[in-house]
Formats: C-alpha cells, sequence, structure tokens
C-alpha cells in the first residue's frame, strides 16, 4: 500500500509542467526588457538573449577597461533603460574603439 502512495505523488510531481515553479515575466525585469524591444518576436527575442549570454560572459572573462563598458552602454541603449544586446555584443568586442578624451574644465 505504501508504495502506491509512493508512485502516485511521484506521477503527480512528474506530471507538473516545468514552467509552474518558474517567476512570471512580470518580474523579469530582463525578459520584459528583450520583449519589449523585439516586440516579443521568437527568433529577435532568442537572437537578443543568445548576444546577451556571449557578451556578460566575454566581460567577466576579459574584463575589459570601464570607458569601454560604459561606452557601449550608451551606444546600444534605446533610450531609458532598454538595451539592445546585439549591438553591446558588437561593441564590446570591437578592437578599434578607442576612449574618447573630454576636456576637463577647472571649476
Amino acid at each position: 500500500m505504501k508504495w502506491i502512495l509512493g508512485a502516485s505523488t511521484a506521477l503527480i510531481v512528474l506530471s507538473l509542467p516545468a514552467h509552474a515553479g518558474a517567476r512570471p515575466m512580470l518580474y523579469d525585469a530582463v525578459a520584459l526588457n528583450i520583449g519589449v524591444n523585439c516586440q516579443w518576436q521568437t527568433r529577435c527575442m532568442s537572437q537578443q538573449r543568445s548576444a546577451m549570454k556571449r557578451s556578460l560572459g566575454y566581460v567577466s572573462a576579459t574584463r575589459p577597461p570601464h570607458w569601454r563598458v560604459q561606452m557601449c552602454n550608451r551606444n546600444a541603449g534605446r533610450g531609458g533603460y532598454r538595451v539592445d544586446w546585439i549591438g553591446f555584443d558588437n561593441c564590446i568586442r570591437n578592437p578599434q574603439l578607442r576612449p574618447s578624451f573630454q576636456r576637463r574644465y577647472k571649476r
């Protein structure tokens, strides 16, 4: 009798969908950002997500200078807090980028 109870519990646990325990997309800021940028097109969203993973892996592995990360953030920004991850990935890996020297004014 105990094995029937154990088997039925295992069947219930295995029959639950995988996304049942996942957080709703409303609370996932990255997924919302990518979804809004891509207008919820599946192919565009997968490209953005893979570019995000590539660029974040590259940044953590090579530790580029701060000016490069800031410049690529500005270049890849789409206004507000939205980011084009494909543009950021292309920018951060570009070896021809040079820092822009701004004049510093004395106060």
